[in-house]
């Protein structure tokens, strides 16, 4: 190593500047007095955003139109949706569990848990491929000719709760390499098909993934859970597992991905919530 890079790689002292005490004191009480017109004036928006029978509970008497308050809450999570997606790296891997540590996970369907008769007539169908084709694929052909990982990872619900799941599958990157999508593809749609409504009539479901998130090292499109070929209940034959989102994009029994230019209908951000949902 030079002289050169030694010197850069050595421990630098910090330089040392002079204030006068009575700035400073000026500029402290000034900082202290903004911070908190600042901190009023975000509770007093935030909390005009409550529901109007907490606001009288709590003696407030601010009202804000639906319109207004609506517009502001998809702002935030806008906002939310453009932090974390700027925030992600394909290198930045989640948490990974033992055996030991493995917590109930629960069914979770959004609505009712579908009859398992599709199974067997079950495949999984590609579209907006590189070359424009439109190809099925059943369980059997993905199995073999794909690698199949494990690992052990928590999935974080929207609802408040998680759970450490043992999971296998192939990597969805792989299934990317294998058919790749069109040049100008940056989302897939992930869609079930077989997904019921909570009086258990059919309720395609469908989310957003930008092909970032697709190609992860840890999302897999999952066969298998706690060693065993999955249940209807957790997404048989095959539910993609994403452990940098949400469980809301984690979809079970998925019978078709498309590749687009343009990021795709969302089902639950089409109900208000966040589109990017990442961790």
């Amino acid at each position: 190593m030079n002289k050169r890079a030694r010197d850069f790689l050595r421990e630098q002292l910090l330089p040392q500047f002079e204030v006068d005490p009575q700035m400073l004191r000026r500029r402290t009480r000034r900082d202290v007095l903004l911070f908190g017109a600042g901190a009023v004036a975000a509770l007093a928006g935030g909390g005009s955003l409550l529901p109007q029978d907490t606001l009288t509970r709590l003696g407030l008497r601010g009202k804000m139109n639906p319109p207004m308050k609506e517009w502001l809450l998809n702002r935030a999570l806008r906002i939310d949706d453009d932090v974390a997606e700027a925030l992600y790296s394909g290198n930045r891997m989640v948490p990974v569990y033992t055996k030991s540590q493995i917590t109930p996970i629960k069914n979770n369907y959004n609505g009712a848990t579908p009859d398992p008769g599709y199974v067997p007539g079950w495949h999984l169908t590609l579209d907006g491929l590189a070359s424009g084709e439109s190809v099925a694929l059943d369980i059997p052909s993905l199995i073999t000719r794909f690698s199949i990982l494990e690992q052990i990872t928590r999935l974080v619900c929207v609802e408040g709760w998680s759970a450490i799941a043992w999971w296998a599958g192939l990597r969805f990157d792989d299934l990317l390499c294998a058919y790749p999508p069109a040049s100008q593809a940056k989302w897939v749609r992930v869609e079930s098909s077989v997904n019921l409504d909570a009086s258990g009539n059919p309720d395609p479901y469908y989310v957003s993934i930008d092909l970032a998130t697709a190609r992860h090292p840890q999302t897999l499109l999952a066969t298998h859970l706690s060693g065993q070929p999955l249940t209807v209940e957790h997404g048989a034959p095959l539910r993609l597992l994403a452990p940098v989102k949400l469980g809301l994009k984690n979809v079970k029994a998925i019978t078709r991905l498309t590749y687009v230019s343009e990021e795709p209908r969302d089902y639950w951000a089409e109900r208000g919530y966040s589109r990017y949902d990442g961790i």
